[in-house]
């Protein structure tokens, strides 16, 4: 059974893709062949997520296509990562997928396969404190030379039960990663080329070791702004990115590490989910809007020039008008650099859908989606503008795909440039005058 080739396809948040790397390297340990081409591969591996609606029917439907491939021919179909009880039902009653694996089983994910291929079940024994701390990444970078930036898990799961949202229960209870191991990885990843590391949790800042294990003082304890500054300092040519924050959980001492240096990027990811305290509340968000927006003006304080990009759900529980337009002027208030936004869907399994009623009618969702994308689009544009005629450090991540006579990359805010290609590559630092400015892209030349 050894030497059979495996593909995989995320579907959902950086957590997957992060978590594809952890798969492909203990597949690749245990004599599998990566493929890139899915005709040719035996082993499908679907990488889920149920957080929203969206992405599950997107998995049905690649599901069904897949149906057709494996009528002529002999391939394993698996579901890994985030899926609920009742999209493994379903996949079940459609006899597409052959096995199930969830997020703390990756270990034993070749044991499942060669289980499906011998036509039997295997059960994994699921450990609750499972970091995936000693799976090393080294091999990825001889798949795809070009991969210059990376996500590294520092913590998994959650505790904050919001009530719209499912990881608590497809990812189980917050851990936290050993710092060291984090170090250790990052330096291994550097030295393989790569040149920006994004720190990935459902909360980093909640990022805690030593509390039960070593800690005999407060010292010993290393919370996230201890673990930014020790990684700033022992990788100091490796830049560094994380995501997601909780608003409830930042810490002043975190913004004063990312303000002290310079290879810490300027972003924060900072979810509102909605500007109306009684929606926070339903949510059991653990903030409040002024708290919120006393955050975002500490941060503005401490990082002047950090950039900061948001989530917002549209249409939750019980939200009438003023709700809405408690969240468009927050947004007025703040004026994000760019967002991600969805109408809210029901996902089975929280507490929102056991005990709340999903009542805003979906035409209402829809249209006050349209207005906060309108405005935010908006507000990105006005944020853009204030980049013209400023020199960009840019780290170059690749071609542009509207133009291959120009590189693209990010700047230490996150935000897409792209300029005329000069005598540089990939991976390399470029400085960038900007010259203009779309609601999503800095187009500069090369200094």
């Amino acid at each position: 059974m050894n030497n059979k080739s495996f593909y995989i396809e995320n579907y959902g948040c950086q957590m997957n893709i992060s978590d594809s790397d952890i798969i492909t390297s203990i597949l690749l340990k245990n004599g599998f062949i990566l493929s890139e081409n899915l005709d040719k591969s035996d082993i499908i591996l679907l990488n889920a997520c149920s957080i929203r609606e969206k992405a599950e029917f997107t998995l049905k439907k690649r599901l069904e296509q897949l149906k057709f491939i494996k009528k002529k021919k002999k391939i394993w179909i698996g579901v890994i990562g985030c899926f609920s009880k009742t999209i493994k039902n379903f996949f079940i009653h459609q006899k597409i997928v052959d096995f199930f694996v969830k997020p703390d089983s990756y270990r034993e994910i070749h044991n499942f396969i060669y289980y499906s291929m011998a036509g039997k079940q295997y059960f994994s024994s699921v450990k609750n404190n499972e970091t995936y701390a000693d799976i090393s990444f080294i091999n990825l970078k001889k798949q795809n030379n070009n991969k210059i930036t990376t996500f590294l898990s520092i913590t998994r799961g959650c505790n904050n039960m919001c009530t719209f949202c499912i990881v608590p229960f497809t990812r189980g209870r917050e851990r936290s990663r050993d710092p060291y191991s984090i170090i250790k990885e990052c330096k291994r990843l550097y030295q393989n080329g790569y040149k920006e590391i994004t720190l990935l949790g459902q909360n980093v800042d909640s990022y805690v070791w030593g509390e039960e294990n070593e800690a005999k003082s407060h010292k010993s304890i290393v919370d996230f702004s201890k673990l930014l500054d020790l990684l700033a300092q022992e990788v100091p040519f490796m830049r560094i990115r994380f995501s997601t924050s909780n608003p409830h959980d930042m810490s002043d001492e975190v913004l004063k590490v990312i303000s002290k240096h310079t290879n810490i990027c300027k972003h924060i990811h900072l979810p509102v989910q909605s500007g109306s305290n009684k929606i926070l509340k339903l949510m059991n968000r653990k903030y409040t809007r002024e708290k919120y927006l006393l955050l975002v003006k500490k941060i503005k304080d401490i990082i002047p020039e950090c950039s900061i990009s948001h989530d917002i759900i549209s249409g939750f529980c019980n939200e009438n008008e003023e709700d809405h337009q408690d969240t468009i002027s927050l947004m007025n208030e703040i004026k994000y650099n760019y967002g991600y936004m969805f109408s809210y869907s029901p996902r089975p399994g929280t507490y929102a859908y056991r005990k709340l009623k999903d009542n805003v009618p979906e035409h209402i969702k829809k249209k006050r989606l349209i207005e906060i994308i309108g405005l935010q689009r908006n507000h990105s544009f006005y944020r853009m503008q204030e980049h013209l005629d400023k020199i960009e450090e840019v780290l170059i991540e690749g071609i542009s795909k509207k133009n291959n006579q120009y590189w693209y990359g990010r700047n230490t805010q996150n935000l897409v440039v792209v300029f005329p290609k000069k005598s540089l590559y990939i991976g390399d630092i470029a400085y960038v005058k900007i010259i203009d400015a779309t609601s999503a892209t800095l187009i500069g030349k090369s200094l």
